[in-house]
């Protein structure tokens, strides 16, 4: 009997210690259980982002316009005389100096025109020499009063007027040599033939309305362009500094395809007060003739650089009622709205002029899920 109760006694005492064993385990698995799910939640409200760094740079400041190409030169070839064309010395298309041939005028007409002023001349002259010659004899005879006085004045006067018989044909002589020169048709100034407008054997006059050709100056090119007049004091401290530089850019906009390289050539006098814009010219070298006259053309003048200032993609920047914020993350991974000043942005930094500091961590991506105290994530990128 007495075994039998301590038998009991052990049993019972065995069975209290399991089930507490048994009521530890299951509280811990609770316990654990109720964390995980804690923190599934906990992972199911932060908000996936792409994060990057506020950064110190230098950022070149410059405005974007829209240009037309300008030929540097654009001169209309007219014949200055009358005659038939009897040679035209230039392929269409042709690259040509200045003062190169490009077409000849039958000369033989003006040739003869100038031989007679030459001939002319030379007949006055030799009646200057002979009024000359009487001229001293009336002085001398009027000296021994074997003449009268009056006799070697009218001589005198005569020989003025053979003085300016002579000066007549030596204006003459000009004109025709003038003339004579205008048969021969040269290029005014270097530059690239277009199409040719009268064949060789046409008669050509001065009157003529349409040219033989037009010679175009393709190296360099001009670019005119135009700007809103806000941008005025800008364009005036940079030039006063120097040459601004200017790029052409396609217009399939890709900031990154830069036609030609050239510089800020000409400010206009004036603002344009029907459109509230100023025109400028720039010119480029077009050494590969990319740019062509009457083409359009994105142009993009430099102003400044702006030197150690903070930047940040400009993905980042966010606009709301009272300006630009922005989020900033800070260790624990929560997000904090943070009103910024932005001085300048372009396709891809934004210039923050307050409210941010280097180093600082913002959102540029997944921005529009984000509260002010939300708690994000950092994820290389956002599925689109």
């Amino acid at each position: 009997m007495k075994r039998f109760r301590l038998f009991a006694t052990v049993s019972l005492v065995i069975a209290v210690v399991l089930g507490a064993i048994w009521g530890l385990v299951a509280l811990r698995h609770h316990q654990q259980t109720s964390r995980d799910a804690a923190s599934d939640a906990a992972a199911d409200k932060t908000i996936p982002v792409v994060i990057a760094v506020a950064k110190v740079s230098d950022v070149p400041i410059y405005v974007d316009g829209i240009g037309t190409v300008q030929a540097l030169n654009s001169v209309s070839i007219h014949p200055m005389v009358d005659g038939p064309l009897v040679a035209v010395k230039f392929h269409e298309g042709q690259d040509v100096r200045a003062g190169e041939v490009l077409a000849q005028i039958d000369p033989r007409t003006y040739q003869a025109t100038l031989d007679q002023a030459i001939g002319k001349k030379a007949q006055d002259e030799a009646s200057l020499r002979n009024a000359q010659l009487d001229l001293a004899r009336y002085e001398k005879l009027a000296k021994t009063q074997y003449t009268t006085a009056q006799q070697a004045d009218t001589q005198r006067a005569l020989v003025q007027q053979d003085t300016a018989l002579i000066q007549q044909d030596q204006a003459q002589i000009d004109s025709a040599r003038t003339n004579l020169g205008y048969t021969t048709i040269t290029a005014p100034a270097a530059g690239r033939t277009g199409l040719r407008q009268v064949d060789q054997g046409n008669i050509v006059h001065s009157t003529d309305a349409t040219p033989i050709t037009v010679v175009t100056t393709l190296r360099p090119i001009d670019v005119l362009f135009t700007l809103p007049q806000q941008t005025l004091p800008d364009v005036v401290t940079a030039m006063a500094a120097g040459k601004p530089g200017v790029l052409a850019l396609p217009q399939n906009g890709d900031p990154h395809a830069v036609i030609d390289t050239g510089f800020l050539k000409v400010l206009d006098n004036e603002v344009d007060q029907t459109t509230g814009t100023i025109k400028l010219k720039a010119q480029f070298p077009n050494t590969n003739l990319t740019l062509w006259p009457g083409a359009f053309v994105n142009v993009r003048l430099a102003l400044r650089t702006d030197r150690n200032v903070v930047t940040v993609p400009v993905a980042a920047i966010q606009r709301g009622p009272n300006g630009a914020f922005l989020y900033t993350v800070d260790a624990k991974g929560l997000a904090h709205r943070r009103d910024v000043t932005v001085t300048h942005q372009d396709e891809t930094l934004a210039v923050i002029g307050t409210g941010l500091r280097t180093g600082e961590q913002v959102v540029t991506d997944g921005a529009s899920r984000v509260t002010d105290g939300a708690h994000v994530r950092r994820q290389t990128a956002l599925a689109g």
